[in-house]
């Protein structure tokens, strides 16, 4: 009877049994599962040989015997025949691998199957352009097998070229990147560039520098600005309205470079490569603050010019490169009439060319238009152009056009009439210069200061013997004087012609001479400094002049021969009528004494008379005496205190009685402070006494009524003036002349004069004589108090 099972164990055999129907169906479901794997690895399988073979990269498996497997693009590459077996097979004849690039190839796998290092390869195939790529690495044990190698090779020909070509690019792109960056790091002015959210993202050194920062990261850290707010703009607005523009924009703003503040030119630039989005913001800032300073003075240096202009003389104008005038000074405008509106308006030069013709203003030509275009075309020449313009008016213009270098034209007009005019009488005087020079009874010669002879007249020319030409070539005057030293009578002289010449020309002083020619010709010359520089030699003949010398030479020296014997005839006379005439004045005296008894009336008056006389005629023989010495030079006088006052008191007692019997006033008009002289009494009393005689005398005969002869004498503490004047009819001619120093004759006037101007004379005094015919004589005595 069966054993009836437990629960338990029942429970175990059902758990079995569905246990292996689960494992049973999962061995089903494997089995599918694999086939259905298969058949997707099968699928997968020829999907990526179909892309490897697809692909530009072909994979080759080089196992540790050196059998290759690859497919057969491999030896299409390699320009084989078939495809490669063994690792030989890649080096045929001509074709494949060379012996370097095998054996290259060789020694990179056995560094990649002995050490697993991957290499790259660059191959070129025999008679081929192609450039194969090779990667090497070592093959996993699953590929090939130990030993193996996978290769991987790819068709670089025209990646090569073009990666090539892209390194050359690379590599320029990047030195001129480096430059561009070195160039704006050593930039001499601020430079920075902005993202596009307008940030600052670099700067260069001249940036840091100006914005006194520590380093350029620290301004791109804390947004430094280089410029401040303008006006409520910031540098972030002038960079999106430049980004707004997309084009440069400039302004002119004031920055504080390193404290101190400078006019700076801004520039904002937006970058968009080749017109696509900006993607920042490039700006640079340049200092004009001299520039604005040399802007400033180059303003103030035209204003000034301008003004300046308008004082000169000159008519000047400026054109600009357009042909309208720019400025015209005040003495352009009033000689061509231009107003301020042609000025403002810029009026081109052919318009007013236009204008001029028709006031006249410029010259008549036969053929306007093309004068006119000429004209015009003083714009484009190189140089500048002179001409002369002659008016219809007779005025003379000197006119100049001078390009300016902004193609603009300086236009100036000089009024030359005065000086064409001044020209013209210039030659006129030249002329007569020449004319009157040849004309001139004297020999001119004038010398430049280098010795030359420049000028000569026709006289200096014939006096010397010398060719026109000769003196044409323009000698100098040691070549000329040494050719003419024969012409003299003492050839040796003609140093002395230099010598004078010399003087002038270099010292500028003024010598004189005398040279004799060898014909008996005596000439006077005399070289004189020019203002100009020049020397003047005068050549005069006086020839004449030396025989009329030496005859009045000859007749002067028996004029003193005789003159001489008159005076000695004088002072021998003297003394010989001295003796008898005291004999006579002696028994005259005796007679009027008594000593011959009483006399009766009629003798007494004899005798009387007769001592009168002997006292006139003794003054007078006096008076000879004294002209004879004084003109010998013989003449002494004592010296003794002379009261000047009872001297001139006893002279106007003396000639009272002569004066009242000419019936003419004698006044006397004496000082208190005449004091005493030092002189000889007796002849200063017949200075007094002859000048008073003279004055009576000549007055008498003319005034028969009315006549007066005054005294008059003054002193101070260095002499005593005495004046003796009459209102007489004036000396008579003879007597004149002894007032001038020249001989009378042997009028008692004249010798009164003559003999009172030497004793005057004598002692240290003056004698002045003033007469005018009709008026009178006024003589004037100055006496010294000391001799």
């Amino acid at each position: 009877m069966p054993v009836p099972m437990s629960a338990g164990l029942l429970f175990a055999l059902g758990l079995f049994a569905a246990l292996w129907l689960v494992a049973g169906l999962w061995a089903v479901g494997r089995g599918v599962a694999m086939q259905r794997r298969s058949a997707f690895v099968a699928g997968q399988t020829e999907r990526l040989a179909s892309l490897l073979e697809a692909s530009p990269y072909l994979p080759v498996v080089v196992r540790g015997d050196w059998r290759i497997e690859a497919s057969e693009r491999l030896g299409r590459w390699l320009g084989l025949d078939a495809g490669p077996r063994s690792f030989d097979e890649l080096r045929g004849l001509g074709t494949g691998l060379d012996a370097q690039a095998h054996e290259a190839l060789r020694q990179a796998i056995l560094g990649a199957q002995r050490g697993a290092k991957p290499f790259t390869l660059s191959l070129r195939p025999q008679g081929s352009h192609r450039t194969i790529v090779c990667q090497g690495v070592a093959a996993p044990q699953s590929v090939g097998g130990p030993g193996s190698v996978l290769l991987w090779l790819s068709d670089a020909t025209d990646g090569q070229q073009s990666l090539a070509k892209a390194r050359i690019e690379r590599d320029e792109a990047m030195a001129a990147f480096e430059a561009l960056s070195g160039l704006i790091e050593a930039a001499p002015f601020p430079m920075w560039f902005r993202e596009p959210d307008l940030r600052l993202a670099l700067v260069n050194t001249a940036y840091v520098r100006a914005v006194e920062a520590k380093s350029a990261a620290r301004v791109i850290e804390e947004g430094t600005e280089l410029c401040e707010p303008i006006a409520g703009v910031s540098a972030t607005d002038a960079a999106e309205a430049a980004r707004a523009a997309g084009a440069a924009q400039m302004r002119t703003v004031p920055v504080t470079i390193e404290g101190e503040r400078r006019i700076m030119r801004v520039v904002d630039v937006p970058l968009a490569p080749e017109g696509g989005r900006v993607i920042g913001i490039a700006g640079y800032a340049i200092d004009i603050q001299e520039l604005e300073s040399e802007r400033g003075a180059h303003r103030r240096f035209v204003d000034t010019q301008r003004e300046l202009l308008d004082r000169l003389s000159a008519a000047v104008a400026q054109f600009g490169p357009d042909h309208g005038l720019v400025f015209a000074n005040q003495p352009f405008r009033r000689l061509f009439d231009v107003t301020a509106e042609d000025v403002s308006e810029g009026r081109p030069l052919a318009r007013l060319l236009d204008a001029w013709r028709e006031g006249g203003r410029t010259p008549e030509v036969r053929d306007y238009p093309e004068w006119r275009q000429a004209h015009v075309d003083w714009f484009a020449l190189p140089h500048a152009s002179e001409e002369e313009w002659r008016l219809r008016d007779g005025t003379h213009l000197h006119v100049v056009a001078q390009p300016t270098p902004d193609g603009g034209l300086l236009l100036i007009a000089e009024d030359r009439t005065e000086q064409v005019q001044l020209a013209s009488t210039r030659d006129t005087l030249l002329r007569v210069r020449t004319a009157t020079f040849d004309n001139l009874f004297e020999a001119i010669a004038v010398f430049a200061p280098d010795g030359r002879l420049h000028l000569w007249n026709q006289r200096f020319r014939r006096l010397w013997g010398v060719d026109e030409s000769t003196l044409a070539a323009h000698p100098r005057v040691d070549v000329l004087m040494n050719g003419l030293a024969d012409r003299l009578a003492k050839p040796n002289q003609i140093s002395i012609v230099q010598e004078v010449i010399r003087a002038a020309t270099l010292e500028r002083t003024q010598r004189a001479g005398e040279i004799r020619f060898k014909d008996g010709r005596h000439f006077d010359f005399a070289s004189i400094p020019l203002p100009d520089g020049n020397a003047l030699l005068i050549m005069l003949d006086i020839t004449a002049s030396r025989k009329m010398e030496g005859a009045l030479r000859e007749r002067n020296e028996a004029l003193e021969a005789a003159d001489k014997v008159k005076t000695a005839f004088l002072s021998r006379m003297s003394y010989e009528l001295r003796t008898p005439l005291t004999s006579i004045g002696g028994f005259g005296e005796m007679l009027q004494a008594g000593y011959a008894g009483e006399l009766p009336p009629a003798a007494r008056s004899y005798v009387d008379a007769i001592m009168d006389s002997v006292a006139v005629l003794g003054r007078q023989i006096d008076n000879v005496l004294d002209l004879a010495q004084g003109e010998a030079g013989t003449l002494a006088v004592e010296r003794a205190p002379v009261d000047v006052r009872a001297l001139l008191g006893k002279a106007l007692a003396d000639a009272a009685l002569f004066a009242e019997a000419e019936k003419v006033e004698l006044v006397g008009n004496l000082s208190d402070n005449l004091g005493s002289i030092e002189g000889d009494a007796p002849r200063l009393s017949r200075v007094v006494g002859g000048l008073l005689d003279n004055a009576i005398r000549f007055t008498a005969p003319a005034k028969r009524s009315g006549g007066r002869v005054l005294l008059h004498a003054d002193g101070d503490a260095r002499g005593v003036e005495i004046v003796v004047s009459d209102n007489g009819p004036g000396m008579p001619d003879a007597v004149a002349a002894v007032t001038k120093g020249q001989q009378a004759g042997t009028q008692t006037g004249g010798i009164g004069l003559a003999l009172a101007r030497q004793l005057v004379a004598a002692h240290g005094g003056t004698m002045e004589v003033l007469s005018e015919k009709g008026q009178g004589t006024l003589v004037r005595v100055n006496l010294p108090r000391g001799m």
